[in-house]
């Protein structure tokens, strides 16, 4: 399954570390980030609980850049 967020990052470099961070996560089979169009996709591993998912990746996107979003 696959699903498109939109972000709020500040710069490119940052939005390359919340793409590595969500890839890094539990449940994540792949994840895109494009800082121009501020869009998260994230495909999910089969059976994934999608909100519990993406919880996490929200929280591993903080760890490595504090004030950006996920909105879900």
């Amino acid at each position: 399954m696959k699903r498109s967020y939109n972000i709020d990052v500040d710069c490119a470099n940052c939005a390359n570390k919340m793409e590595v961070a969500a890839k890094k996560t539990e449940g994540v089979k792949d994840a895109v980030v494009n800082f121009m169009t501020l869009k998260m996709k994230v495909e999910f591993e089969d059976g994934a609980d999608v909100e519990t998912v993406m919880k996490n990746v929200l929280a591993n996107c903080k760890k490595v850049e504090s004030d950006c979003e996920i909105f879900f």
